[in-house]
């Protein structure tokens, strides 16, 4: 990823140029380039000090106050959690700029760790499978994603969410199959940690997560010494840095690393150390079944040569005598044609799947506008050549004028699935070749109880039960729910109704499914591809609203897949006793006892207008489970004040908790945890919530003159049973 081939937004551009930030010792040049971006240090954002106070120390160099300005947000106590980066040892001269905190990877330990509890994720990765296709084009056992994303600065972004709607919550998964959390910069950091929310969602599907090593080119703040702490060996010969970042993924909860060397100056020497150590990190990974993925970029002199392919001179850092020295490669976006077909022939004369190669596509800078020779990485008619990574897909948010979450969805939906925003009709032809048209989705739903409340991680709202229990918007993708990985796959013989993830109303979360438009027909509306079993007492509830004229329910269950990618999938359809009229939330329960036996394959709803006249009908939530609701899950206990900072009547504050042992109602294993404020009417009220046990609040306003502030955290399940509160309060001095 040279820094002059490819462009950014020139808003981010700007932003960057304005905090006048320097890498090193020297000035960083800032040009209207990707690299320049991440290599410029701190960005807009980055101007807040970081972390907690600590006692001055080697290892460890933070802002000093009034080297800069401080933001009206600023966090004088310290206590907001962030996102982890390092340097791997030594750190740079001088000071950092205003809001970056330089630390180094070294004397990192995990009981050292201030902020481990917030950076910390807690689902394990899910096990997927691949249902067979609904696009006639789309291929499994090929061609696979892999993603390269910024969700913020690499200083400054904040470890559990933020108070804004507008975020890149990605929600495609089905079609991911690692996601690399992209970022550092030599002004900041170089070793970047995914933070917990991100991870939890993706594991939740099914993808791995990694982190991110960038040595940056010497032209953007790079220096050559950073490249030989990373590869360092000590008295025994061991790589004390691998041995290190296998310690923050297994401590964190990540999958990996991403190891991307661009600082140029070395020699055969050098390269030769960078290949044992990336032998080193796949061996101290090995027992926590991590992952490291290889960029183009250092070959086999030590220099910085992107090569566009898998060739002599990169092979080794992929492949070498003795075997396997990543798990995959990235491919830099040099590559032509030619260089991806001799690429793959090396792969399958290594021994090694040829689509371990990820083809660099960008789409940074124009989205599905982007030019990409697609028939060299994914042909239609013969064998995908590679797979391919996408560089910074969250254009589907940046570019927009209305970052509102419908918008952003509307968007992404199209990125992803294409111009007829449904996978089981081919887009127009043009340019953009959508992910849903060249590779099989997979999922995760393959055990009971499963629910789903169609909450995508972000909304301006925050809803229980159907009413607001907060009004502020929020985000985070740790409570994304799993949604439908085929967004939107529509069977009906008549007129197409808009199929939507909508933001004005929701069941439990920020969103709810949105079907409008004048149906002709009855429209059915595949929601999650399934392995489910199903017993005598299995049970599927809907909750729903209509706000427009009564409409007819029912849900289809599918016991056998597909006979073809891209044929229809055969459902068994249940009808609801009444029709849905009016708005209010209704729930309708079917028994599945007639498909004891068998396994659901397949869920989706369809709808019927009664009565002639337009549609607008809502799906709040859709649950499958074996017996009767059962009872509430166990609550947590010793919900605890950490610290707190209060200023102006409001409080900072960071609470922690201890989990319920066991799996509590037998619903399943907790899902998440929910913290609210208890007002003095007795009125509750949402403040967040997280997959772990650990979650900062920034700011809590005292009501009127309350003695204390009460708070309440409670476990949820994964059919969303909610259990009885642990209670603390902090007072108010």
């Amino acid at each position: 990823m040279s820094e002059t081939d490819h462009g950014v937004d020139p808003r981010t551009a700007a932003a960057t140029a304005a905090t006048g930030q320097t890498a090193v010792s020297r000035r960083v040049p800032v040009r209207p380039t990707r690299r320049g971006v991440l290599a410029a240090g701190a960005g807009a954002g980055a101007v807040a000090l970081l972390g907690p106070p600590a006692p001055a120390r080697a290892d460890l160099v933070s802002a000093p106050r009034g080297a800069g300005p401080e933001p009206a947000d600023a966090d004088p106590a310290g206590l907001a959690p962030y996102a982890s980066y390092w340097f791997p040892d030594s750190l740079p001269p001088g000071a950092p700029g205003p809001g970056i905190m330089w630390r180094s990877l070294k004397r990192w330990t995990p009981e050292s760790d201030p902020d481990l509890a917030h950076n910390t994720a807690t689902v394990p990765l899910a096990p997927r499978f691949t249902p067979v296709p609904p696009h006639p084009g789309a291929r499994s056992g090929q061609a696979r994603i892999s993603s390269l994303v910024s969700f913020g600065p690499t200083a400054r972004n904040p470890s559990q969410g933020s108070p804004t709607a507008d975020s890149y919550a990605l929600t495609h998964w089905a079609y991911l199959d690692e996601l690399v959390f992209w970022g550092g910069s030599a002004g900041e950091g170089i070793v970047l940690a995914p933070h917990a929310p991100v991870v939890d969602a993706a594991h939740r599907n099914g993808v791995r997560v990694l982190g991110n090593v960038f040595l940056p080119p010497v032209a953007y703040g790079g220096d050559l010494q950073w490249t030989r702490d990373l590869v360092q060996r000590d008295s025994l010969g061991r790589f004390p840095i691998a041995e290190k970042l296998a310690l923050v993924a297994s401590a964190y909860g990540f999958d990996g690393w991403f190891v991307n060397a661009e600082t140029d100056g070395g020699d055969s020497d050098l390269a030769s150390r960078m290949r044992e150590f990336l032998r080193a990190l796949r061996a101290a990974g090995a027992p926590y079944g991590l992952r490291t993925t290889w960029y183009d970029a250092m070959n086999s002199t030590g220099r910085v040569g992107w090569q566009g392919a898998l060739n002599a001179l990169n092979q080794e850092f992929f492949e070498d005598r003795a075997g396997p020295v990543c798990d995959s490669l990235f491919v830099d976006f040099r590559w032509t044609p030619e260089k991806l077909a001799s690429s793959g022939t090396l792969a399958d004369r290594l021994g090694r799947s040829r689509h371990e190669l990820w083809a660099g596509v960008d789409v940074e800078s124009n989205g599905w506008n982007s030019e990409a020779r697609w028939d060299a990485i994914v042909p239609r008619g013969r064998d995908h050549v590679v797979s391919y990574g996408f560089y910074r897909p969250e254009w589907t948010r940046n570019h927009l004028d209305d970052r509102s979450p419908g918008a952003f969805h509307r968007a992404d939906d199209r990125f992803w699935t294409g111009e007829s925003l449904d996978p089981t009709r081919p887009a127009p032809g043009g340019t953009w070749r959508a992910p849903a048209t060249v590779v099989a989705d997979r999922s995760t739903v393959a055990s009971l109880p499963f629910a789903c409340a169609f909450n995508t991680g972000h909304g301006e709202r925050w809803y229980e039960a159907g009413e607001v229990v907060s009004d502020a918007p929020w985000s985070h993708l740790g409570l994304q729910d799993r949604l439908p990985g085929r967004r939107w796959a529509v069977q009906t013989s008549g007129t197409r109704p808009a199929v939507t993830l909508d933001f004005a109303r929701a069941w439990r979360g920020g969103s709810s499914l949105l079907v409008t438009g004048a149906l002709t027909a009855p429209a059915a509306v595949g929601l999650h591809a399934t392995r489910l079993p199903l017993t005598r007492s299995t049970v599927l509830e809907l909750v729903h609203s209509t706000g427009a004229g009564p409409v007819g329910v029912e849900v289809g269950v599918a016991v056998r897949e597909p006979a073809a990618p891209g044929a229809p999938v055969p459902y068994v359809w249940f009808p609801a006793r009444k029709p849905a009229s009016g708005p209010g939330w209704r729930t309708a329960r079917f028994g599945l006892a007639a498909l004891a036996g068998r396994t659901a394959y397949g869920l989706a709803v369809r709808i019927t207008a009664r009565g002639g006249g337009p549609v607008e009908w809502r799906l709040g939530a859709v649950s499958v489970r074996d017996g009767s609701a059962g009872g509430r899950p166990a609550p947590p206990a010793a919900l605890t004040v950490d610290a707190s900072a209060v200023r102006d009547g409001t409080a900072a504050v960071r609470l922690s908790w201890r989990p319920a042992p066991g799996r509590g109602s037998g619903r399943g294993p907790v899902r998440h945890h929910e913290v609210s404020r208890v007002l003095p009417d007795g009125t509750r009220r949402f403040l967040g919530g997280t997959c772990g046990t650990a979650l900062y609040l920034p700011a809590v306003p005292r009501a009127g003159r309350e003695r204390a502030a009460a708070f309440e955290v409670r476990a949820v399940d994964e059919l969303y049973a909610v259990s009885a509160p642990a209670r603390t309060a902090l007072a108010w001095d």
